[in-house]
């Protein structure tokens, strides 16, 4: 019952990759010989047994698996005209008939259900040794009832796996989920470089002190030199710089600036990194079109998010002496950024098609 079909299943599997590709291409016209089936000279046991397997399949397994499922519709024909007491030919194997409870069947079962012990001399029965409390923990008595509640819990645990198993994957569930997190109240996210509305008053008057208060060459100095140069990204097949822009200061007047043009945000687009530009700048600029690129290409312009924006006339003199100044063009020594992120660098998939416009 249980070694035939699983042997059967595993002949099938193997005809479908040894011999069914064969013969299909002989059906189709294909050549009968494949010097792949052949033995190699001095053979091992396992290329025999291969080869000998593969033999089998192509030639005796098709009319050993016809025999199969016609000794199955003979078995079923016969019992249907009453010319045989199994139904196929694994009940026969093993003898066994499968019948119908009749009358008399019915009667013998409930007359054992009713039948009661016969009560002793005393007028009661006395209880069989074991049968107490102490007697169903004994080991002869603990490990049948075991086996019989695994019975009935197998297929109870069975039944609830598959039932939540439907359960999720169903549509149902997925509306009540969404219903209990409606009634969520989620905090606000936290993201870095935002400035809190009750902190942005005192980071205004901070401002303003130090607009009113003179610099100092000591102060110069001091700014100058926690001002680090930003290294720009690196691209990863032409190992040039990437021109990209640096982002605005996160405080409530330039919120709503675009990081390309420095103007107010028109029509604001998402980028896939979540920086938000003009729809029109990133547009131009992951197409290589933005004016901007163009200058800094050409030489015309800096402002690169690599450059340091606090160095003074003569540092950016010696860089122009070094090939980055104005007036030389950069073609071959930085990339423009095009289809990529104008201020990560990161490349954009899907090019423009990627831009999400965005609310504010």
């Amino acid at each position: 019952m249980v070694g035939i079909p699983y042997l059967k299943r595993k002949l099938d599997e193997g005809y479908d990759i040894h011999a069914a590709p064969q013969a299909s291409l002989i059906m189709s016209g294909g050549p009968r010989y494949d010097p792949n089936d052949d033995l190699p000279p001095n053979p091992t046991i396992r290329q025999r047994l291969v080869h000998y397997y593969k033999w089998f399949l192509r030639n005796v397994y098709p009319s050993v698996n016809a025999a199969y499922y016609f000794s199955i519709l003979a078995f079923n024909l016969a019992y249907l005209f009453d010319n045989t007491k199994y139904s196929s030919p694994f009940l026969w194997l093993i003898g066994t008939r499968i019948r119908r409870l009749g009358g008399a069947d019915h009667k013998a079962i409930a007359d054992m259900l009713e039948a009661k012990p016969a009560a002793g001399p005393g007028g009661r029965g006395r209880s069989r040794p074991g049968s107490g409390l102490l007697g169903l923990l004994s080991p002869q008595n603990l490990y049948p009832q075991l086996l019989t509640s695994l019975r009935y819990f197998l297929p109870a645990s069975i039944f609830a796996l598959k039932f939540l198993e439907w359960w999720h994957a169903s549509d149902f569930s997925r509306q009540l989920a969404r219903k209990a997190t409606e009634v969520l109240d989620l905090p606000a996210p936290v993201t870095n470089g935002m400035v809190l509305p009750s902190e942005r008053k005192k980071l205004a008057e901070e401002k303003e002190k130090k607009k009113q208060e003179p610099d100092s060459p000591t102060r110069k100095s001091a700014l100058k030199s926690s001002r680090k140069r930003i290294q720009p990204p690196i691209s990863a097949t032409s190992y040039l710089p990437i021109f990209t822009v640096p982002l605005p200061p996160p405080d409530s007047d330039a919120a709503s600036t675009c990081p390309i043009c420095l103007n107010q945000l028109a029509n604001p687009t998402a980028c896939q990194t979540g920086y938000v530009f003009c729809y029109v700048c990133v547009f131009h600029w992951l197409n290589g079109e933005h004016q901007r690129q163009i200058d800094f290409m050409n030489g015309e312009g800096a402002g690169a998010a690599g450059e340091d924006e606090s160095e003074d006339d003569e540092a950016k003199g010696s860089d122009e002496k070094k090939g980055d100044g104005q007036g030389q063009s950069r073609e071959g020594k930085w990339e423009s950024g095009k289809g990529r992120c104008p201020v990560t660098g990161r490349r954009v998939l899907g090019g423009t098609e990627g831009l999400r416009r965005v609310l504010i």
